[in-house]
């Protein structure tokens, strides 16, 4: 495992000419952020060695390197996703690339069924903690690097970021919920039976993603912030029929308010 990721890392590294510190993982739906960055170059994910290959639509499936709020930033235009029948490795293997590249914080935004009664389609959800309903986790095996066998996960998500996220927000009039996040493997959408006990669990919102990235994150030392964009609203008397091009509208509609906390956060 280590050597693939060594491999990968070096192979990257030889096309870079900057030294990111950040990098940012966009879930479906999200990928027009990476318009607001400047003074881009890529890299396909087909060309990367040992890189899984993003099979859903509305992940591109690009490294884009640039700036975003005056830092030098890289940027995951595209996932990986259990439900695509990836490992758990393979899932959060970017994750080890981009330590093993120097990256020390982790943006995370994915699209997510609200659970909330208070939510709306549309909202931001700054997601606080998260809940792992995924059957595989993403450090069962032999433990990969330096990092603790047993890694706390009492402040999974960075609290100086979610603090700064608020004033951004704030200032910048943007409507900003927060909330526990869970992650489950997909790819159904959930039953109103899932959403009801999903919600009694403490979840506000629930994703088929976030969680494995953010765990393996953790574990090596890399500080988190994350935002979930509610897509569909699992609550009882407002659950309808939904499809992934829908999620991927709400989706757009949304971007340009997440792109601007981002923008600030990273630059803070």
């Amino acid at each position: 495992m280590l050597e693939l990721i060594q491999e990968t890392a070096s192979y990257i590294r030889h096309r870079m000419h900057t030294v990111p510190e950040t990098a940012i993982i966009l879930g479906s739906g999200l990928g027009r952020l990476t318009e607001e960055i400047t003074e881009t170059y890529e890299i396909d994910y087909r060309d990367i060695p040992n890189f899984p290959v993003s099979t859903v639509e509305g992940h591109s499936g690009r490294l884009i390197f640039g700036k975003l709020g005056g830092k030098d930033i890289m940027a995951m235009q595209g996932r990986f996703h259990y439900y695509e029948g990836y490992s758990m490795k393979e899932v959060t293997f970017p994750v080890r690339v981009m330590h093993a590249l120097g990256i020390r914080t982790l943006f995370v935004s994915n699209a997510a069924g609200g659970t909330n009664s208070s939510y709306r389609i549309g909202d931001l959800m700054m997601i606080t903690d998260h809940i792992n309903f995924f059957p595989e986790h993403p450090l069962r095996g032999k433990n990969v690097g330096d990092g603790p066998r047993f890694p706390d996960m009492s402040e999974a998500y960075d609290r100086t970021l979610i603090s700064q996220a608020r004033k951004i927000a704030d200032r910048l009039g943007i409507s900003l919920r927060e909330g526990v996040y869970l992650g489950t493997q997909g790819p159904t959408y959930e039953t109103p039976a899932e959403y009801r006990m999903f919600y009694r669990l403490g979840a506000d919102a629930v994703g088929m993603s976030t969680v494995p990235e953010v765990i393996v994150a953790r574990h090596c030392g890399i500080r988190v912030f994350g935002i979930s964009v509610i897509t569909d609203l699992g609550v009882e008397g407002k659950i309808v029929e939904v499809t992934h091009e829908e999620v991927q509208r709400a989706a757009d509609e949304a971007q340009p308010r997440m792109t601007a906390i981002m923008r600030e956060l990273i630059a803070f």
